[in-house]
């Protein structure tokens, strides 16, 4: 979803009384939208709270957010995460560079045509309107928690051992 609209539908969630923590790799965007808090991770676009397959890593990332809760103290504060994509920032060069291979980035001959010279194609995954899992057991925790009344995405709260 994008950082703006999280971003405005977490004030409007603070104004209902519903505390709200947006979760980001766009820190300017996010500075500009100020939500009442807000943690920032300096990943990819997509990974916001960590790489795909690596469900120690995101648990760290989603506690560490969660503590800003405690942590941040006036509105519009922002948490700076620190973890690393990589142990340099090439990743950031590969992600901002635009693919002029692609058609679909460069602007056709049609006046009407809105799109710009060299923009940058999406390489993301499809999206789907069901829940997708990393991987089988992923998905028989996340189909036994909604059997039992639960959310398909919080199985992450409760660590292998029973803790939380």
């Amino acid at each position: 979803m994008c950082h703006q609209s999280v971003g405005l539908i977490a004030r409007d969630l603070e104004q209902a009384g519903i505390p709200t923590l947006s979760m980001s790799s766009a820190l300017s965007i996010t500075r500009s939208v100020n939500p009442p808090r807000a943690a920032y991770l300096d990943y990819p676009l997509g990974h916001t709270t960590g790489k795909p397959d690596d469900p120690h890593l995101q648990k760290a990332i989603l506690r560490d957010a969660l503590k800003a809760f405690e942590e941040l103290q006036q509105p519009g504060e922002i948490k700076v995460l620190n973890f690393e994509w990589d142990q340099d920032d090439s990743w950031k060069d590969r992600v901002m560079r635009a693919d002029t291979s692609n058609p679909a980035s460069n602007p056709s001959d049609n006046p009407g045509d809105n799109r710009v010279s060299g923009s940058h194609s999406d390489a993301r995954v499809e999206r789907f309107d069901t829940p997708q899992y990393q991987n089988e057991r992923d998905q028989a925790l996340g189909e036994a928690n909604m059997a039992a009344g639960g959310c398909p995405t919080c199985v992450w709260l409760g660590d292998d051992d029973g803790k939380r």
